[in-house]
């Protein structure tokens, strides 16, 4: 097993901040949906396949650590400003994608509400460690 000091102490940071009234089911959703968002924009995040001992391949999975961190929802607003303030797109996740049946109303529910009036329960950025840990300062970790 390896210790925490020789982990790699990797560059970037992903960090998904999650409203902190989900109820587990939401928050599991939410966080696949999100950190699905950063994978698609940077398949650089993405390793190799992984082998069993058979011969049995499995799906390659990100190769480094998510942080999965909660707060009241102003701190998702503020944490929104504070990730567009430094040029890092979030993925963004609204209470109304809970309610809307596919990928084509999620999009069109986010479309009709201005950013700043968004109703966020989750928010996840990847980027250099020290800016993502100023877009989620405030946050505690998920428990």
């Amino acid at each position: 097993m390896t210790s925490p000091d020789e982990l790699p102490r990797w560059a970037t940071k992903i960090a998904v901040l999650l409203r902190d009234d989900l109820a587990p089911w939401q928050a599991l959703n939410v966080t696949s949906f999100l950190v699905s968002g950063i994978v698609a924009t940077g398949p650089e995040l993405v390793g190799e396949p992984y082998e069993d001992a058979d011969g049995t391949g499995y799906l390659p999975m990100i190769r480094q650590p998510v942080m999965v961190l909660q707060g009241p929802g102003e701190l998702l607003a503020t944490a929104r400003t504070r990730a567009l303030e430094r040029a890092l797109t979030p993925a963004v996740f609204t209470a109304e994608l809970f309610s809307t049946p596919g990928d084509v109303q999620n999009r069109a529910a986010v479309k009709a509400v201005a950013g700043t009036d968004l109703d966020l329960v989750g928010l996840a950025v990847h980027g250099p460690r020290n800016a993502v840990d100023k877009v989620v300062k405030g946050a505690r970790m998920h428990p």
